[in-house]
Formats: C-alpha cells, structure tokens, sequence
C-alpha cells in the first residue's frame, strides 16, 4: 500500500520569532553599550557593570512587553469571539448567511455551500474560529499559556545572546577585549540569523547578513556616538 508522504511542521516555528527577536535586540543593545563604552574610552569594569545592567534590565522589559502585548491581543480576540457566539445562538439565519457568503467566496459552489453549512454548524468552534478569521480578519485566539512561554523565550534568548559580547571583559584574558568582542558579536549574529533559515524559506546566507547587517549599522552608530561625546567632554 502506498504511503502520502506527510511534511511535518517545525515545532520550534512557534516561537521563533521570540527568539529571533529576543537574540536579535539583546546582542545589538548589548554590544551598542559595550560600543559606546568603548569609543569613550572608558574602563573595562564600566562595560561590564552598564552591559549586565543593560542585559536584565532590557531583557526583563522585552520579556514584560512581549507578554502584556499577547495577552491584549488574545483578551481582544476573545473578545470578538464571545460576540460572534452570541451572534451564533441569537442570530443563527444571519450568520448561516454570511458563512454561505464566505464559501462562496473561497470558490464553493452553490450545492457545495449549502452541502457544508449543517456539517460546520454542528461545531460551533470552528465555525467560530472562521467568523472572525473571515469576517475579522483575525487568528483564532492563542492557546493558554503561549503568552506566558513566548515572554520567556524572548527573554532567555535575550539574556543568552546578549552576554556574549560582554564575555571578553568578563572573562579579562584578552588584550584586545573590545576587538574580540566585535569578532564574537559579528559571528554570533550572523549564526542568529542563518538560524532563521530553519523555518522560512530564506536562503542562510541572506539571513545571515541581514542580521549582521542590522547589527553592525547599530554598533557604528554607538561608538561613533561615544567616541564623539567622549572628544567634547
């Protein structure tokens, strides 16, 4: 018997924009205060306490923002779900009017429409999650809890990537520490973004760069900014 080859998803997909977004924003803001410390010409022990400082305070607050941000989503979706259901019990003519609409929209025929109405109506969740899908434009609600783990991966990510560019102070085995520190941050971000090529269709390379790309605009930048400060001061 011939088998149906079936694709499976990634199940990491679910939350790598967390993590893409945590990695990405935690070495850029990171390396940006190492940068600038640096252009300014300051002491090492400064870089370490501002980057760590920077590194809980920011990825706490990511983290925070993540979270209440999904939970207002998902409370407003639910929302306009209760809404649909309520349409749903007191209004059911209306609203087998418009799902008859919808199918024919998405090329149904008149049979096929009226074929599938009674077999969607007879769940009520899933008609549900096509009303407002359809008549919303809007995702059915996340499942509880997702916003609690995506505020988690972003600020896991944030804290793990962002530590690396304060390694070389830390660790104060280097004479070149903020050169070394550019190396690791530029190969770090780099591997970030291929990473991003495991679940979209992006060829590695191009991912790479562009992450890499982001993160080197935003280190000139900062130490560009301290180096000039620093001459003015």
């Amino acid at each position: 018997m011939e088998q149906a080859v079936v694709r499976k998803h990634q199940a990491g997909g679910t939350y790598v924009k967390d993590i893409v977004y945590g990695a990405n924003d935690g070495i850029i803001t990171t390396f940006a205060v190492v940068a600038g410390v640096a252009g300014a010409g300051l002491d090492s022990t400064i870089v370490v306490l501002l980057g760590v400082a920077n590194l809980l305070a920011d990825g706490f607050s990511m983290a925070a923002s993540n979270y209440l941000g999904s939970k207002s989503e998902r409370d407003y979706v639910m929302m306009e779900r209760r809404t649909e259901e309520l349409e749903y019990h007191h209004e059911p003519e209306e609203e087998r009017a418009e799902m008859f609409g919808f199918l024919r929209q998405k090329g149904y025929t008149k049979k096929d429409s009226d074929a599938l109405l009674p077999l969607l109506s007879k769940n009520k969740e899933f008609w549900l999650d096509i009303m407002i899908r359809e008549e919303l434009g809007i995702c059915p609600p996340e499942k509880g809890g997702q916003s609690v783990r995506s505020a988690a991966a972003t600020f896991f990510a944030f804290v793990l990537a962002g530590i690396i560019p304060l390694m070389p102070y830390i660790l104060a085995i280097y004479d070149d520490v903020f050169g070394v520190a550019v190396i690791s941050t530029a190969l770090t971000l780099f591997i970030i973004g291929t990473l991003r090529s495991l679940f979209t269709d992006q060829p590695w390379y191009i991912a790479g760069a562009e992450m890499f790309s982001v993160g080197g605009i935003a280190a000139v930048i900062a130490y560009g900014v301290g180096f000039f400060v620093s001459t003015i001061v």
